[in-house]
């Protein structure tokens, strides 16, 4: 497990991000510690991005606490998406995390699957 600050973190978060876990956890009808990122296995181009209440640590993630909020990084994730900056964007008719990862190789059209070199 580490845990990291704003430096040196596994991912880095945005104001808008950051604004956006808070409003999520204060939503929760359930007590949550944060949020946890993941990679899945799906779409055209091998991996999507998953994001998720905590209610608990799992074993060997990276926390990462940043103004006022914590991330839980799964293990398995961490060489898919490490370095990468965690944006909330809202655009017309939809709302979402979208990740600036330098590790990308590829990416769909649509922008729901990644792949990694």
């Amino acid at each position: 497990m580490t845990i990291s600050d704003t430096q040196g973190n596994s991912i880095t978060l945005t104001d808008a991000a950051v604004k956006r876990v808070k409003t999520l956890m204060g939503a929760s009808d359930k007590p949550v510690l944060g949020l946890r990122v993941g990679v899945t296995t799906m779409g055209c181009n091998g991996h999507s991005y998953v994001v998720e209440y905590a209610d608990a640590q799992k074993p060997l993630e990276d926390i990462i606490k940043q103004d006022g909020v914590t991330i839980f990084v799964d293990p398995l994730a961490m060489m898919y998406i490490f370095g990468s900056t965690m944006d909330y964007v809202e655009d017309g008719m939809q709302s979402s995390f979208v990740f600036d990862n330098p590790n990308e190789t590829g990416r769909c059209g649509c922008g729901e699957s990644f792949s990694v070199g």
